[in-house]
């Protein structure tokens, strides 16, 4: 089953982002098997949101197993919250 992982960042910045986006996309292990798409921006309230959609969340474990040390490395604290996706439409 799909999911849609919202990812709330209290007090991240963009320039936190931008880092940890390039450390992930970089990394020998990304993208990770299940990554359907990545969209990140302010939340309006001084933060920093991620939602990311994923073939399953497995997958997004095993992602989170990956990543986590470069989250921590930024200093992010992440909340991700898992919501099952009727369907996740991706343009070819």
């Amino acid at each position: 089953m799909p999911v849609i992982v919202t990812v709330e960042i209290p007090g991240g910045t963009q320039e936190q982002y931008e880092r940890m986006t390039e450390q992930i996309t970089s990394a020998p292990w990304f993208p990770m098997p299940g990554f359907l798409a990545h969209a990140g921006g302010p939340d309006g309230t001084g933060g920093w949101r991620v939602v990311d959609f994923w073939e399953s969340e497995a997958a997004f474990r095993a992602f989170v197993e990956k990543a986590m040390p470069i989250f921590h490395e930024n200093g992010a604290q992440v909340m991700p919250k898992v919501d099952e996706a009727v369907k996740v439409i991706v343009n070819p």
